[in-house]
């Protein structure tokens, strides 16, 4: 049967003019402007994202593999893990302005040594981190002289709106999102994730109804699933390849009311501490996937 009323026709629009603006963001780097570096990940995209001037940030081959988009230059000098970066290498990176957030704090006066640095929270106890992206992209756009972040908020808002006009006549199930640690754990993201408020954003109800902490819980186990057997099991990778083959082996998960009804999604990676590319990035990936279900 099928789960959506309504022809997929703009659905399929919103989700392609969704990724070509993410594209089209990954696409706008500065030829000149402020040299910039940071050791944070949602910071990262969203320097991407308005076409800062990005030299330097860390992990990059792993941001690439979680995150995705938007597109990361090649250009753009890895520091190293984000726990332990090079400092060395920021300094020959020769940044003239060093973004970073209260998770690397204790970084701040050596790096302070090499540029001035300006903090930013996304993901804090009691604050919404997609009011709080917001916040933090205007006043880096702000900053650096970029009115292409003004854009890039404005835009998100609407997409949103626009999703979730597009599915409010649908029949509504709630929607799980979980990331596998394993094959019998998994963590879960709550009201107060960045895929929480995306889901309240677009109208749809999050399954997980217990607050988390900086947005997940974990490890919860695999049995949770039993309790909530109407939802939607939304899988966002990256998860390890080994636990999502022995999850589809498994009795209990092949038993879950879900799984046999044809109720799992599972998207491409997604950066879970991401900042409103990120959040952007599941509401488009989330409504194709909920509308190549109904489609099929």
């Amino acid at each position: 049967m099928k789960l959506f009323k309504q022809p997929l026709s703009r659905r399929h629009f919103l989700a392609a003019s969704g990724a070509g603006l993410l594209a089209a963001a990954g696409r706008a780097y500065a030829a000149d402007g402020l040299r910039v570096a940071t050791l944070d990940w949602a910071i990262l995209e969203t320097l991407l994202a308005i076409g800062a001037n990005v030299v330097a940030a860390t992990e990059l081959r792993q941001f690439r593999e979680a995150a995705v988009t938007p597109d990361l230059p090649a250009s753009v000098l890895d520091l190293g893990l984000r726990g332990t970066p090079n400092f060395e290498v920021l300094r020959y990176a020769r940044p003239d302005l060093i973004f970073n957030s209260n998770f690397y704090g204790w970084a701040n006066d050596r790096m302070r040594l090499i540029a001035p640095v300006e903090s930013h929270a996304v993901y804090s106890t009691g604050r919404s981190p997609y009011a709080l992206s917001e916040e933090m992209t205007l006043a880096i756009g702000e900053r650096l002289g970029l009115p292409a972040a003004q854009t890039f908020v404005a835009s998100c808002r609407d997409r949103l709106d626009a999703y979730r006009r597009e599915w409010a006549t649908a029949e509504r199930r709630p929607i799980l999102p979980i990331n596998l640690g394993d094959a019998r754990h998994f963590r879960v993201f709550g009201s107060d994730s960045m895929f929480g408020v995306i889901l309240a954003r677009m109208g749809m109800e999050n399954a997980w109804r217990t607050l988390t902490s900086y947005s997940a819980t974990a490890p919860v186990g695999i049995a949770a699933l039993a309790t909530m057997q109407e939802a939607w099991i939304v899988l966002i990778p990256p998860h390890p390849a080994e636990a999502y083959a022995e999850l589809q082996d498994s009795a209990f998960w092949q038993a879950l009311p879900a799984v046999r009804a044809g109720r799992v999604i599972t998207l491409e990676p997604i950066d879970p501490y991401g900042a409103l590319p990120a959040g952007m990035r599941f509401a488009e990936l989330l409504s194709k996937g909920l509308a190549r279900v109904d489609n099929g």
